[in-house]
């Protein structure tokens, strides 16, 4: 009874502080989906060095952009996934990452002097004297000598700015830039000044990238989604709850028990590996509920073989069912962890999640089933709370016939 207790407290108390502090994706909580491709230009040709160095770079802007949990992966060898969960301005959003940001100062000849690569670091402000939003350019050393000799040159005559063939600005030079420090005027807000500032610190794409994919999930379809998930997820406990009890009356009851231990596992493991929660995703969490069902009605299907037929006691009963559904269990399981592997390390995005849900559920279920419920059902046997094998349903009706059984 201390263990039924503290295993259903322990449910009622965590499982739904763990189900909402798992990271949640896009289509749970809404967002951005952006897939981005990248293709071959005479300058520079897709390989596998410049796909990295684009994810990377990716992975710089979204993370300055401040948004929650971003996913960045590749698809592929040319294309890239972005999710951005919960982003409140996704054209903003889609802008700002799909920049190449090829910074360039010309002079008056049209001569590229300095590029992005002599950039040393880029932030946004707010021009003190003018009240205009700015970007304050550092350059590197080396930058900074090509900015001193440049401005050194054309003083009286203009620098043009640009960026990705735009011009940003075209300032007079009055006098030699010698200290490696340089600003960009000429931003609206001080958000716009902000996503140049981003663009230009995570630096020029090696390769040309196009956006061929976008696709917002607004936050009522995604809490729609999750409240569908949460009832779905409700709906097919209790119904593997009543379905126990009715058919297996205390030996369901303690499966139930188990089956509780099993999902606060589950999603204390998830919460622990910082995986991320998607719609198939919580699809491989009831799937594996089955599973761990199916392998105690195996058990307990086997246990009222053993009192029925052969004629055992209770215990003998028990522990017989236990033993002789092990290998069936066994060899179930395995195959549908090797299928989540399959799905796992050959599946993109939330494929791979489904897997992840679905491989972990099916460990999970095995321990519970195979473990706790064989310890808690020896406990309640030895216990002799009830002594009544109509309690355990070991005298309930058999799923296959007992002629069949003692024909074989």
């Amino acid at each position: 009874m201390v263990c039924v207790v503290a295993i259903i407290g322990i449910f009622v108390a965590f499982v739904k502080p763990l189900a909402f502090s798992i990271r949640q994706g896009l289509d749970l909580q809404g967002g951005t989906h952006v897939v981005l491709e990248a293709e071959d230009t005479d300058i520079a040709k897709v390989n596998d060095d410049a796909m990295n160095r684009v994810v990377t770079i990716m992975e710089k802007r979204v993370n300055a952009l401040g948004l929650t949990e971003p996913i960045i992966q590749r698809e592929g060898s040319r294309r890239v996934i972005i999710e951005l969960p919960g982003v409140k301005d996704p054209d903003a959003a889609i802008k700002t990452i799909g920049k190449t940001a090829m910074l360039e100062f010309k002079d008056e000849e049209g001569n590229t002097v300095l590029t992005g690569t002599d950039l040393k670091d880029a932030q946004a402000a707010t021009n003190q004297n003018s009240g205009q939003h700015v970007v304050n350019l550092e350059f590197s050393d080396e930058g900074a000598k090509k900015f001193a000799d440049l401005t050194t040159k054309n003083v009286g005559r203009t620098i043009a700015i640009l960026l990705d063939g735009e011009v940003l600005t075209a300032p007079n030079v009055r006098e030699p830039i010698l200290g490696g420090k340089a600003e960009i005027s000429g931003q609206k807000t001080l958000e716009e000044a902000q996503q140049l500032a981003v663009v230009l610190r995570s630096g020029a794409l090696p390769v040309k990238v196009n956006i061929i994919e976008t696709r917002t999930v607004g936050p009522s379809l995604g809490q729609d989604s999750k409240d569908k998930s949460t009832f779905a997820f409700a709906v097919g406990i209790g119904a593997v709850l009543v379905f126990m009890i009715l058919f297996y009356r205390l030996s369901g009851f303690i499966a139930d028990v188990a089956l509780m231990a099993y999902t606060v596992m589950l999603l204390g493991l998830l919460y622990l590996l910082d995986a991320t929660l998607t719609l198939p995703g919580v699809a491989g969490i009831i799937l594996s509920i089955g599973m761990a069902v199916d392998a105690n009605v195996l058990i307990f299907e086997h246990f009222k073989e053993e009192y029925q037929i052969q004629g055992k006691t209770l215990r003998l009963s028990m522990d017989a069912g236990f033993k002789r559904a092990f290998t069936t269990i066994f060899d179930s399981n395995i195959t549908t962890i090797i299928a989540a592997g399959v799905l796992f390390f050959l599946g993109t995005g939330t494929i791979r999640g489904f897997a992840i849900t679905l491989g972990l559920g099916t460990i999970l279920s095995m321990f519970t089933a195979i473990t706790l419920s064989q310890y808690m059902l020896k406990l309640m046997i030895n216990s002799k709370i009830a002594e009544s094998p109509s309690a355990y349903g070991a005298n309930g009706y058999m799923l296959w016939k007992k002629e069949d059984l003692k024909h074989e």
